[in-house]
């Protein structure tokens, strides 16, 4: 523990921002109280309403604090020892039946990098590849792409040096203002109060377009042919950077013949945007010295993110903005420690830092230090794992993790849950999951467990435990040390997270440099290859890490949503978070500040829609698809598109993903939620409909 007379300095548990805060215990054991930490490196002091509000979770009445089992419909207190054992012998029995494949393992981003690492290790000693993050439901295009075309799966630049050096900021798919407050505060906000110009690309408007220069608001599911009107304008016009092109780049005469044929005014049609008003974003980005891209979920849940994505990699690449400050292609992580659960591994095909699981060399290196052989296959994702409960897969050990809240099609994945043979649970709140449990262990906070975390902009951080464990609680490193012991005899007895890190460390090449003293109170950026090192504050100066040095650019076509709007579903759903609201509100939704701002779930529809339907601002609406509905207060906005509904994913009572389509992209595997065909209708109007038929 680090502490002073003024408070333990820790990271903020919401967003991937990394806003670091100090916490004071108060008398009573389990409650604390937040102080600013104003040289905090990230956010000097400054805090959006979920981190003002972050400590109201860690003493809240519904916290578990004793193991639970299940006693047919209902649950009953354990011992740690009843439990765990159950556990064990479960995961045998599965083993037995079906082999180490039948089960699947969730990490969580709400959880340390320590505490990840430990249960992708356990999964692969276990046998199977079958683990994964919540980066698969927001990132996972992202991470993929960006792996693919520059050769790491996060931000190129640092939120820093985009303040002080950047002259365009273009944002799509991503509202900074209300998702990453501070950083919208700290930096995007002051950039164009210096003079830099901010453009947004979203269908929905929001606090960060009420703050940008141009707004283009595209219909959601079309923002490939709005990027190509982009790079057309830019190749016809000449103003790409020929010389960055040669001798940095390849595949820029398959994006010249992919554009070859496009027809900019049509493509201008299909986003709903006047086509002059696109050339002229595509201008000012192309002219500037230096232009950042901001990327978000916007842009990668879609079954066509990869190539969302990869066209933002293209605008970068052809105009030469990449492997300097104030330039970059840079995804806006959601999640505190979304960035660092990747690196560590907790995913189906890469072990950590990024080492393919199916490359012989990268495989070998890690069992030289764990001991064991680890599959060679890549394992499922979790939507995958989800798909499969009931025909290859039978267990499921969920740590952190809320698929029946988060996962698309929730209702059948409420189904799927139910059919698992077997189901562990390890968190802080009885979710919406863990009521499907055969075991739930009750966790730790954020404010009482200590280890790493991994920002947006790749900086490792030092959490700190503030206060004690209450109850009969377990930190999550500790619970998965214990049950990796029970189970496999040796390779999981740490003596604390910094004795899993120095572990970590060393099967992870970008975090090979970094020391629990070196991260002290500032962080480190990855990549740190050496003792010593301060990391990057931005990648590819010189070349990119990939196979050959260079980056790909890849032309992309559009491709229209897997599901289109028709007579039954006229309209276009689409869903993205609010200021005061996190994830599926297993935290947020507990907490009186953020709970009072936003009491419960709306959705946002245009006024032309609205009186075609006979709904007036306040009513309460039925908004369905192909597989729900949910009722729920309907806003009469010009905010949103006409055609266009939009909604929220953080409410159990009105879950957005009754609704959203579990269509995959189909090489990084992230649902699509950003569009499907949805109707709304004021409350009783089916109903009174089908009795008059």
């Amino acid at each position: 523990m680090s502490s002073d007379d003024e408070g333990v300095h820790t990271i903020c548990p919401y967003c991937g921002v990394g806003c670091g805060l100090k916490l004071l215990e108060e008398d009573e054991p389990g409650s604390v109280r937040l102080q600013p930490w104003f040289d905090a490196p990230v956010n000097d002091g400054a805090l959006c309403i979920k981190g003002g509000a972050s400590t109201q979770v860690v003493d809240h009445e519904d916290r578990l604090t004793e193991p639970l089992i299940r006693e047919g419909e209902s649950f009953r207190e354990a011992t740690w020892d009843e439990a765990l054992e159950h556990i064990v012998d479960e995961l045998e029995r599965l083993d037995d039946e079906y082999g180490p494949d039948a089960t699947g393992f969730f990490a969580s981003s709400k959880v340390m990098n320590e505490e990840n690492y430990l249960l992708q290790k356990l999964a692969r000693r276990y046998g199977t590849n079958n683990v994964d993050n919540c980066t698969r439901m927001c990132h996972a295009s992202t991470v993929y792409t960006l792996r693919q075309s520059l050769g790491a799966g996060a931000m190129t630049n640092s939120m820093a040096d985009l303040e002080e050096d950047g002259e365009v900021y273009w944002v799509q798919g991503a509202n900074p203002a209300e998702q990453h407050v501070i950083a919208h505060s700290n930096y995007f906000r002051q950039a164009t109060l210096d003079g830099a110009t901010l453009i947004q690309v979203d269908p929905h408007a929001n606090k960060t377009s009420r703050d940008a220069d141009i707004h283009l608001q595209l219909k959601p599911g079309t923002d490939i042919p709005l990027l190509n009107i982009v790079l057309k304008t830019i190749i016809d016009e000449g103003l790409y950077d020929e010389d960055f092109i040669e001798a940095r780049t390849t595949g820029f005469d398959h994006l010249e013949a992919t554009l070859a044929e496009f027809d900019m005014e049509d493509a201008a049609d299909i986003c709903g945007i006047p086509l002059e008003d696109i050339q002229e974003a595509a201008r000012i980005y192309a002219e500037a010295d230096n232009a950042a891209i901001f990327t978000g979920m916007g842009m990668s849940q879609h079954a066509c993110g990869v190539d969302n994505v990869q066209n933002e990699v293209n605008l970068a690449l052809i105009t030469g903005n990449l492997g300097r400050p104030g330039t970059g292609v840079n995804p806006l992580r959601g999640q505190n420690n979304v960035q660092g659960t990747c690196d560590v591994g907790a995913m189906p095909n890469v072990l950590p830092g990024y080492l393919e699981v199916d490359d012989d060399e990268a495989r070998e290196s890690v069992e030289d230090v764990w001991g064991f052989e680890i599959p060679p296959e890549p394992g499922l994702t979790n939507v995958e794992v989800s798909n499969a409960i009931g025909d290859s897969i039978h267990g499921l050990f969920v740590m952190g993790e809320n698929p029946v809240m988060s996962e698309p099609d929730a209702l059948e994945v409420e189904k799927r849950m139910a059919d698992l043979e077997f189901l562990a649970v390890q968190d802080i709140f009885m979710t919406e999951t863990a009521e499907f449990a055969d075991v739930v262990l009750p966790a730790t906070t954020w404010a009482e467990r200590g280890g790493t975390v991994t920002n947006t902009d790749r900086r490792v951080q030092l959490m700190r435990p503030a206060t004690s464990v209450p109850g009969n609680t377990r930190h999550d490193l500790d619970i998965l040390s214990e049950l990796g012991t029970r189970l496999f005899g040796e390779g999981f007895d740490f003596d604390g997270p910094e004795a899993v890190f120095e572990e970590l460390r060393e099967v992870c090449p970008i975090y090979h440099g970094i020391t629990y003293d070196s991260i002290g109170l500032e962080g480190v950026q990855w990549p740190c290859y050496e003792e010593g090192d301060e990391g990057d504050q931005y990648l590819y100066a010189e070349s990119f890490d990939t196979e050959d040095g260079l980056g790909v650019i890849r032309g992309v076509r559009h491709q229209p949503p897997a599901e289109v709007e028709d007579e039954e579903f006229p309209l276009v759903l689409t869903t993205a978070r609010l200021e005061e609201h996190y994830n599926t509100g297993t935290m947020s939704t507990r907490s009186p500040t953020l709970r009072r701002k936003t009491p419960e779930n709306f959705v946002d529809i245009h006024p032309a829609d609205a009186a075609d339907r006979g709904i007036e601002d306040g009513d309460y609406v039925t908004l369905r698809s192909r597989r729900g509905e949910i009722v729920l207060e309907a806003q009469v906005t010009e905010d949103i598109k006409e055609g266009v509904v939009w909604t929220t994913p953080h409410f159990a009572d009105a879950r957005a993903n009754t609704l959203t389509n579990d269509v995959l992209d189909p090489l990084a595997k992230i649902p699509e939620y950003k569009a499907a065909a949805a109707e709304v209708e004021p409350v009783g109007s089916s109903e009174q409909e089908a009795a008059d038929d």
